[in-house]
């Protein structure tokens, strides 16, 4: 009886077989092939060596075949140095296997780049990858070693590069696309008129930012500098001056970075330059108040004169090395437009048309300071005791440039301090504290009137210090009070200098599922303030709770911060680069330069929501 039975359970599913096979059949007639193909001819890979220390890989994919990004893996065991640059572009998937994907159809592109070659002509590459058929298959994990040819000409890179390679990464999460890659794809595509225009406009929009705002005081002081009798001509001369040496300056620290990897202006942010910097304003501020006659010998005298008349602009010389060091020192900035032409140059190493596009930005960023350069001379009055009062007004101008260089490497509440003392030492100068005469003239009065409102805020800065605030805007908040430190003690950030200390932080969060955000900073960096206060916003701060908050602090800039801003493709600060639940980074999603609070919030949405 059993035997029976177990006879007619097979006869029943042989049966049910046979009737299934045409059903089958029809479930692939979409594809090219009823039988899956082998897996090197559904993901045929290919790979193009590309200016010596870089490599392209491409694969075609077969129709309805697909490849996992999240499966691509790169290693070498040679003696070199391999990082990733950029992915294409990929596609969400709900997988049987994995879940919600990113995968990669019809083809998949990824740049890699070898450093610290040395001697080394080839470099054996393994290459992991795996993929699936939509009929229903998916290929076990294929890896393969391919010997990659470091010796490539630099002519095939350029034309491989621009007409196959975007400057786009992984997209698991599709955020908000960057805006520096906007810049840098302008580059690969748009006409050179086009390009030229565009970058003109983003200099001119970045003209009230830190990248230019503390160099116009800088310029009122070398004008002021030149006593009442300047001319128009001249003031205009020596502001094209000034303005030509910052922007060939730029343009060529943006060309050596892009080529070489090396910001320069990060370079020039050490301790002992931005002491000494701050020093040479001071000098010069007490040029401007007279100073050096009343208090210093002759031979000293002479000496300061002669420096303080060369940099105040008694020499175009003079003035264009106080240029170059404006845009080196007092300026460091990275916004998206300069972000996006260093990654074309450093992809494509075209500096020519990076280099042109570098410098029409800075010549759109010194458009105000010609504007300041001409109506400075314009408007400076021509004798009398109004001379007086306007040179001691740009060596206030001078001494608060030199608390803002020092900002860079001091406390925020040090600052405050510095800027407190400062503005009412000038305030008692204006006549803040002064017996009123009704003789009087109405400017001496106006005078007295600014002198009272700067002393009222000098004050304020004052008591906001001794009470251990920090905000320039509001320096007496939380003065009656807690609240606005209890808003801000809710986000914490863990604070790390190198790789070292980073990775066991990202496995920790990938084992609690937490989406990570790295906040590239540094105490000189003036732009990384406005983030943190950004940060601090009722609005960002209730989301930042749900990632993890890792701070990479680059203020002593060494190997440890150059290795960081490798790795995660990050030209200087601020930026913030971010990695999901699972710890993939999602470069697509990285911030360089400042971001409001509002575009900032809808940015991270995806991130929180997956």
């Amino acid at each position: 009886m059993y035997n029976l039975v177990l006879k007619t359970i097979k006869e029943l599913l042989l049966f049910i077989m046979i009737i299934a096979l045409p059903a089958h059949a029809g479930l692939f007639d979409s594809s090219d092939k009823t039988d899956p193909r082998p897996v090197h001819e559904a993901f045929d890979l290919k790979t193009e060596s590309i200016a010596g220390n870089k490599l392209l890989l491409r694969w075609d994919i077969l129709e309805d075949y697909y490849l996992y990004d999240h499966r691509l893996k790169f290693s070498t065991k040679d003696a070199v140095t391999l990082s990733e640059i950029s992915r294409s572009t990929t596609k969400l998937k709900e997988d049987p296997l994995f879940g919600q994907v990113a995968v990669y159809y019809h083809s998949a592109e990824v740049m890699l780049q070898f450093s610290n070659i040395q001697a080394l002509k080839k470099v054996a590459l393994n290459i992991e990858y795996q993929g699936c058929w939509e009929g229903g298959v998916c290929y076990p994990p294929v890896s393969e070693i391919r010997t990659i040819d470091l010796m490539a000409t630099a002519e095939n890179s350029k034309a491989t590069t621009s007409q196959t390679l975007a400057p786009t990464s992984k997209v698991q999460i599709q955020g908000s696309a960057s805006q520096q890659d906007y810049f840098s794809k302008l580059l690969l595509d748009g006409d050179l008129l086009w390009i030229l225009v565009a970058f003109f406009v983003a200099g001119l929009a970045l003209c009230l930012t830190p990248c230019v705002f503390p160099m116009i005081p800088i310029l009122s002081s070398i004008i002021a500098g030149q006593g009442p009798n300047i001319t128009k001509y001249k003031a205009f001369i020596l502001t094209l001056v000034y303005v030509l040496s910052v922007a060939v300056t730029y343009t060529l620290a943006g060309v050596l970075a892009g080529l070489f990897g090396e910001n320069l202006q990060i370079l020039f942010q050490q301790t002992w330059i931005i002491i000494l910097f701050s020093i040479v304003f001071v000098l010069l501020a007490l040029s401007m108040f007279g100073f050096y006659d009343l208090q210093l010998p002759a031979s000293v005298q002479t000496k300061l004169s002669k420096i303080s008349n060369s940099q105040e602009g008694g020499s175009y010389f003079g003035v264009a090395i106080m240029g170059i060091l404006s845009a080196l020192i007092v300026g460091p900035c990275m916004a998206a437009p300069l972000a996006g032409a260093l990654i074309y140059i450093g992809q494509t190493a075209d500096p020519l048309l990076g280099g042109l596009a570098l410098f029409s930005l800075s010549i759109g960023m010194g458009v105000p300071l010609l504007l300041v350069g001409m109506s400075a001379g314009h408007l400076m009055p021509k004798a009398g005791a109004w001379m007086s009062s306007v040179k001691a007004g740009f060596g206030v101008l001078l001494i608060l440039m030199a608390i803002y260089m020092l900002d860079r490497i001091v406390s925020l509440q040090v600052t405050m301090l510095l800027t407190a003392i400062t503005l009412i030492t000038s305030s008692i100068y204006m006549g803040a504290i002064t017996r009123q005469n009704k003789e009087r003239s109405n400017l001496a009065k106006m005078s007295q009137a600014m002198g009272l409102i700067i002393l009222v805020y000098g004050l304020s800065l004052l008591l906001g210090t001794f009470v251990g605030n920090a905000n320039f805007i509001q320096p007496l908040k939380g003065l009656s009070s807690k609240e606005g430190y209890e808003k801000s003690s809710l986000l914490t950030f863990q604070k790390i200098t190198s790789i070292a200390q980073l990775e066991p932080i990202l496995k920790e969060a990938k084992l609690k599922q937490r989406p990570v955000m790295l906040d590239f900073s540094a105490d000189w960096c003036i732009s990384c303030v406005e983030m943190e206060f950004m940060f601090e916003e009722e609005q960002v701060a209730k989301h930042l709770v749900n990632i993890d908050l890792v701070k990479v602090d680059l203020t002593n800039f060494n190997d440890d911060s150059s290795a960081l801003l490798e790795k995660y493709h990050v030209l200087g600060p601020p930026a913030l680069v971010f990695f999901d639940r699972a710890g993939e980074l999602q470069q697509q999603m990285n911030i360089l330069g400042v971001v409001d609070a509002d575009s900032f919030v809808e940015h991270i949405q995806p991130l929180i929501s997956q």
